[in-house]
């Protein structure tokens, strides 16, 4: 990569509110890169939830943005997966973030992995209403939960010293601090600032009146060489999964997407994957995506298969060539969702203002509820011939349920137009 040093920064303007620190402290971020000549795109930033994970589309570098605590972690595995001291992986988080994850952060340091880690430590929790969190100060409790006041907040710098980090400080958020910033960057091994600042909304509105707390700015400094897991030769994941061979001859030129909908336990993503795989032993390009509630089994199940002659270089699905629907759980979440398209509806299901053509048959009378989701992708199948149904049979009969799933699919055969 060219080490000619470009803005970090997007033309997208700043999310967070007026007078928060996360301002001046995202555009010292950037500052530092350039200082540092960093060029954007050797970085990589983790972000964390909360006010600090807004700060993704604002940066012209690699992001990825984590759940709440574990931003620490996932940029530990990055580095370690890097290994490349050219490249330098940044996570942020607030004061919230760090003490969810404080194991995380301990062990990065614990470990001394080359990584810089920065706690925007606003006292608070801004984005849910500003509660306290571990890092806030006694005068912060004693305004927001007083009756915790005297129990002492986690000092982050010194248990980051204590573990083992190369480089702990702090600094209160005022001026420029860019070249405080670069030191930490360019520390081999773990670095860890705590940026104290600002949260007009909920917590301390001013630097002023941070001042009178028992906050320092503070460095500490260590010779740790920063720790490099040794690398080895392995297996690919990849190598483990079954090829699919082209044994069929698809009639589809170009990209048809359809959505399955149903309920959770139901076979809808086993159906999808079926088709998906046919469509592949086809000589098609094929795409799968499966959303469902946390909740798993029960509820709805949604699958998005793709299928296209070309490459498909964007899976996501707006407006469907075709819709599958073979349950209520899948018939609510699809009524605000298609605008113009052609449904495929269990018979047992009512849509009159539906926005497109509906065809409807007994998928759930015919293979009952767990096999409706098939019975229809099968039949759909023999309608529309894009691929042939030995395709489908192909792929069931490799899957450990095969004779359940051929079972099926010969049941499609009994609807009208099969």
């Amino acid at each position: 990569m060219s080490t000619k040093t470009t803005n970090l920064l997007t033309d997208m303007k700043m999310p967070f509110c007026p007078g928060c620190g996360y301002h001046l402290s995202t555009r010292v971020l950037a500052r530092a890169i350039e200082k540092a000549g960093i060029h954007p795109l050797d970085v990589v930033v983790v972000s964390d939830i909360g006010c600090c994970g807004l700060i993704d589309g604002l940066l012209r570098a690699h992001t990825v943005h984590g759940l709440h605590g574990r931003a620490a972690a996932l940029a530990f595995g990055i580095a370690h997966g890097l290994a490349d001291a050219s490249k330098k992986v940044i996570a942020i988080q607030g004061d919230g973030g760090a003490t969810i994850g404080l194991q995380h952060l301990l062990e990065a340091a614990r470990r001394n992995v080359d990584m810089t880690l920065l706690v925007h430590n606003n006292m608070v929790y801004g984005m849910t209403g500003g509660q306290v969190s571990g890092l806030s100060p006694e005068p912060v409790k004693d305004r927001k939960m007083p009756d915790e006041k005297d129990i002492p907040p986690f000092d982050v710098v010194e248990l980051a010293r204590a573990a083992g980090a190369a480089y702990s400080g702090r600094i209160i958020e005022r001026g420029d601090y860019t070249d405080v910033l670069v030191e930490a960057i360019q520390t081999p091994g773990f670095s860890l600032l705590e940026i104290v600042g600002p949260c007009p909304a909920h917590g301390i509105g001013k630097i002023k009146d941070i001042a009178g707390m028992a906050l320092q700015d503070v460095t500490y400094r260590s010779d740790r060489e920063p720790h490099v897991a040794p690398r080895r030769e392995t297996h690919s994941l990849f190598s483990q999964l079954r090829s699919v061979k082209v044994d069929f001859q698809a009639n589809l030129q170009g990209r048809f997407s359809l959505i399955v909908a149903g309920s959770a336990g139901e076979g809808v993503q086993s159906a999808a994957d079926l088709l998906a795989n046919a469509g592949v032993a086809s000589g098609l390009h094929a795409t799968k995506k499966g959303d469902y509630p946390v909740t798993v089994g029960t509820g709805f199940s949604i699958a998005e298969v793709i299928l296209s002659s070309e490459e498909i270089h964007h899976t996501g699905i707006e407006q469907p060539d075709m819709a599958i629907i073979v349950s209520e759980d899948g018939l609510s979440m699809m009524k605000n969702r298609l605008t113009d398209t052609r449904i495929l509806l269990d018979a047992a299901l009512s849509w009159p203002d539906a926005p497109g053509s509906v065809a409807s048959l007994p998928f759930r009378k015919t293979a009952g509820g767990k096999g409706a989701a098939l019975c229809a992708i099968a039949h759909w199948l023999r309608q529309e011939n894009l691929l042939p149904v030995e395709a489908l049979q192909q792929a069931a009969a490799q899957h450990k349920l095969a004779d359940r799933f051929l079972g099926i699919i010969e049941k499609a055969k009994t609807l009208a137009g099969s």
